[in-house]
């Protein structure tokens, strides 16, 4: 994996299962990658993971109460500018702007010039999400991103 590799855990179909979250913990302890669980802080927070991730559904702001340690992260996902308002207000220090480029759950894209313009209206720094392949990678070299989000990219990689 690339230096600076996170993983988030993020399944929304079933119950969260701590014991394979406790066994994920581990194996990216020992490869030196973040571990974050999504759309759960608290859970986050009691297992001492590197942080959690909120996806651009969760409008809540409840978790601004929680005490957390000095490493814990919050990270977001937006589709625009008003998610990306809210992200800033939930304390995310990074935000996950999406889709990029159209993909298989998604027809829509942002597309290169809204992705920059998104990205230059918030201090934040920002990560490209959605539909990123191999040959479109080369794109990511002309917006202003701090790095990419994939599923599929980084799954065929032999």
């Amino acid at each position: 994996m690339p230096k600076n590799t996170s993983l988030i855990y993020r399944n929304y179909s079933e119950p969260i299962d701590i014991k394979t979250i406790i066994n994920i913990k581990n194996i990216c302890k020992k490869k030196k990658i973040s571990f974050y669980l999504s759309n759960n802080i608290k859970l986050a927070i009691q297992l001492n993971l590197d942080g959690a991730y909120i996806p651009s559904f969760n409008k809540n702001l409840f978790h601004n109460s929680y005490k957390f340690k000095k490493k814990f992260k919050l990270i977001g996902s937006a589709h625009n500018l008003n998610e990306i308002r809210i992200k800033e207000k939930q304390g995310v220090q990074l935000i996950c702007l999406s889709p990029l480029f159209k993909n298989k759950n998604s027809n829509r894209s942002l597309g290169l010039y809204k992705y920059n313009r998104l990205a230059n209206l918030t201090k934040l720094p920002t990560i490209a999400l959605g539909g990123i392949t191999q040959s479109n990678l080369k794109f990511l070299k002309i917006i202003k991103t701090n790095g990419f989000a994939a599923i599929n990219f980084f799954s065929k990689i032999k």
